[in-house]
């Protein structure tokens, strides 16, 4: 009974050996068609390589003559200041409407009037004076010549005579009168025209000290003014820019002044004035190594003439274009196409990048300046390159060349073709 059992518990325990090596022949198959499949497959086409040298776009350049622009900027100045300092002494008894600050006097115009009631007095008594002395000089005079006629009587000569009997002091001593009361008349003159108080010039009120009722001390200040005929800008120029200016020496004359472009900024809106340069201050700041040029603008306040611009206040800030010297021979090379401090690249008539160094002459915001030549059919790269080597073949934007070699890409298959190079 007990082996019967045990041998039906093993019959149930074998497992048949099919189902063991059928999953192994399943992957086995697959293996060995998925070996035909790719054996069996069409292999890709090999695509061509195309290589394509950098496009750049290129400028020609050709010497010329250049007259340099030299910038500055400053503030605009009167060309004269003056303090009205009163020369009497006396009340303000009237003042002119104008006499306000920002007043405009024409030269010669009245400001204000001083009390002259004692200076008419002084006059009176002076020309008062002065009549006593041509009187008392007439007296000595016939005197004189009545003492010579009686020694004269004596029979003696005159070359004898003493002086006082000819009355010679007395009537030196008249001259001497006459000459005194003429002076304290010119001076009682001019104290009584100085209680007007006029302007020197054609003249702007910058400042007033006094008003009407108010006593005035002699050298006492009135007022500030200062001349509008002309004004001033006082320009600095850095010491590279000084040979490229037409200057005097300091004891020559100007005789090729040159025109300055003054630009003001009033609200936004910007206005020319014309100037020229006049002289220069000869000298270097020491303090911040700059020469200064002065720039002389007629009629500022376009009040002297019919200016149809707008005004240029003192002490406003300008902008400044100083015409310089004419150069010839000159290389303008935009700033953009200059590496580093005086490196370029430029393109030969083969397409070929050549790396050149040159001299800079000058500066300035948009171009660099310079005396060298390029080579013979070379022209100026304006694109930038990423890396740059010596003789590397370039496409010139534009050219033959460039042109066919892309007409021939378009013939190739756009989905077989590679391309190399930048473009």
């Amino acid at each position: 009974m007990f082996n019967k059992k045990s041998s039906t518990t093993s019959e149930r325990r074998l497992v048949p050996l099919r189902y063991v090596l059928t999953p192994f022949a399943i992957i086995f198959a697959a293996i060995i068609l998925l070996i035909i499949v790719s054996a069996l497959a069409p292999k890709p086409e090999k695509k061509p390589i195309v290589h394509k040298a950098p496009l750049v776009e290129v400028e020609k350049l050709q010497k010329e003559s250049i007259t340099f622009v030299i910038p500055s900027q400053g503030n605009i100045l009167p060309r004269t200041e003056t303090n009205l300092i009163a020369e009497v002494s006396g009340k303000v008894v009237s003042v002119s409407d104008k006499f306000k600050v920002g007043g405009y006097f024409l030269k010669g115009e009245q400001l204000l009037a001083l009390d002259d009631v004692d200076y008419k007095i002084a006059l009176i008594q002076a020309q008062a004076n002065l009549a006593n002395a041509k009187a008392n000089l007439v007296e000595q005079k016939a005197r004189a010549e009545q003492a010579e006629a009686e020694w004269l009587l004596s029979g003696e000569s005159l070359d004898n005579a003493p002086v006082l009997a000819l009355r010679i002091p007395n009537l030196q001593k008249a001259e001497a009168d006459l000459q005194s009361a003429q002076a304290s008349l010119k001076s009682a003159e001019v104290k009584l025209e100085r209680t007007k108080i006029t302007a020197p010039y054609d003249a702007m009120l910058q400042e007033k000290h006094v008003d009407i009722g108010q006593f005035v001390s002699m050298g006492g200040t009135i007022a500030k003014t200062f001349a509008i005929d002309y004004a001033e800008a006082r320009l600095p120029i850095k010491q590279r820019d000084i040979p490229f200016l037409d200057l005097p020496k300091i004891n020559q004359e100007q005789t090729q002044e040159a025109l300055v472009d003054i630009q003001f900024d009033l609200d936004g809106q910007i206005t020319h004035w014309p100037a020229k340069i006049t002289r220069y201050e000869g000298v270097v700041d020491s303090k911040s190594r700059v020469h200064y040029i002065i720039a002389q603008i007629n009629d500022p306040y376009a009040v002297l003439s019919n200016n149809p611009q707008q005004e240029i206040r003192m002490g406003a800030f300008v902008h400044a274009d100083i015409q310089g010297k004419t150069v010839e021979g000159i290389l303008a090379i935009p700033r953009s196409a200059l590496h580093g401090a005086n490196t370029i690249y430029t393109v030969d008539i083969n397409n070929k990048l050549h790396i050149q160094k040159i001299d800079l002459l000058r500066t300035d915001a948009n171009f660099v300046y310079s005396l060298d030549d390029l080579p013979a059919g070379h022209r100026l790269i304006i694109t930038m390159l990423e890396t740059p080597v010596e003789g590397m073949s370039l496409r010139v934007s534009g050219s033959q060349e460039n042109n066919k070699e892309d007409a021939l890409e378009e013939t190739l298959p756009n989905e077989n073709t590679e391309v190399i190079g930048e473009s």
